[in-house]
């Protein structure tokens, strides 16, 4: 079981610099396909669930008709396997005839005509994970236009079927070719996934001047397991992660999975939470139409939003780990205001935690006590 709870202290501010789009001054909250539903192309067999326009039509109109949008969520991200096997006579990518007849500009309009922004994806390798059509160096300049004239809001790098070297050209090429369009698009990088994710092979100085946000690590699986070791990876690098994210440029730590199978109420609760205390993107990958009042209520839950979406961008970090299992996590806010989170590891009884004195000056000054574990359904 894990139990958190987020209280609000004390504050601090810092100036920030990032890439000259002037997008995603917060991290970006929406939908993405990926974890859901991953290269599910057989509509035959499956026309609901399968990747198609119907289904990113589906997401926008459940964001945009049961409070999703309002609350911020207004990204719907397609991710791999949207494409036709081939690129069409001018040498553009192009969608899937079949799955996505109206094309990708069509799709765009959608969700523009609901207050809505379309994500796509594409990969600087010979091909994508998925094994379609990638976009190679000399390939960047015509798919950056491709997307824009497709009126694209989002665009996500991937970087299979690719070497070091080519990454070390092409994500910076893709930045500047996006931006030559003249379209805002903001721009997602997997890079520093490929490069283990930490200095030296990584860079996050440039990083921050080249793209909105960024894939560290390995992607989420469906399991609190999965959840747990993205949560441990970003804490026990923190010195390093927090420093490199701000206004316009963001660690990405991967999907939220509640209402999905693989994790209970509190554990979906758990994630939301230390996700919003990392400044990080908050992009759903789950399905909207049927997403239960649990699932809804702690993807909705205010609070939560408002501190991830804290305009002053300072990531939280880990300032307290009891041997009692009860992790306490800080994060500054605007406002003279800051977040703490109590975060249980223990799955076995009730236990009674206390931070230091209150007559500390420290963030840590906070006192509070509370009962932080049940057990896990």
């Amino acid at each position: 079981m894990h139990l958190v709870e987020l209280l609000f202290v004390s504050s601090l501010s810092v100036a920030t610099f990032a890439l000259d789009n002037g997008l995603m001054r917060v991290p970006p909250m929406g939908w993405l396909a990926w974890e859901r539903y991953r290269c599910d192309i057989d509509c035959d067999h499956d026309p609901k669930n399968c990747i198609s326009e119907n289904l990113f039509m589906d997401m926008a109109d459940r964001l945009s008709e049961d409070g999703w949008r309002e609350l911020g969520y207004v990204y719907v991200n397609i991710d791999d396997c949207w494409s036709s096997m081939k690129r069409d006579d001018n040498g553009r990518l192009q969608a899937d005839p079949k799955r996505f007849p109206g094309g990708i500009h069509k799709l765009a309009r959608y969700m523009h005509d609901r207050g809505l922004k379309l994500g796509i994806y594409g990969d600087m390798g010979t091909h994508t994970c998925g094994g379609y059509p990638g976009t190679t160096l000399d390939k960047i300049e015509l798919d950056a236009q491709t997307f824009a004239d497709w009126e694209v809001d989002m665009f996500k790098f991937d970087g299979c079927y690719s070497n070091a070297t080519e990454q070390e050209q092409g994500y910076p090429l893709m930045s500047k070719a996006l931006n030559a369009t003249g379209r805002p698009i903001g721009y997602s990088c997997s890079w520093p996934a490929y490069q283990g994710g930490l200095p030296p092979k990584v860079n996050y100085t440039q990083l921050g001047e080249i793209c909105n946000l960024w894939r560290n690590y390995g992607d989420i699986q469906d399991s609190w397991d999965s959840v747990l070791k993205i949560i441990n990876w970003f804490f026990e690098n923190q010195n390093v992660l927090v420093s490199a994210a701000g206004p316009g440029k963001w660690n990405d730590p991967d999907m939220l999975i509640a209402g999905d199978f693989g994790l209970s109420m509190e554990q979906s609760r758990s994630q939301m939470a230390i996700w919003a205390m990392m400044a990080a993107p908050l992009f759903m990958s789950n399905d909207l139409r049927t997403i239960n009042s649990g699932a809804r209520s702690i993807l909705q839950n205010k609070i939560a939003i408002s501190i991830n979406q804290d305009p002053m961008g300072i990531p939280g970090r880990s300032i307290l780990k009891e041997k009692s299992g009860i992790d306490v996590y800080w994060r500054p806010l605007s406002k003279n205001a800051s977040a703490l989170v109590f975060f249980s590891r223990r799955n076995d009884m009730p236990t009674d935690t206390r931070l230091p004195s209150a007559n500390s000056t420290t963030p840590q000054a906070a006192t509070r006590s509370m009962m932080s574990s049940r057990r896990r359904p």
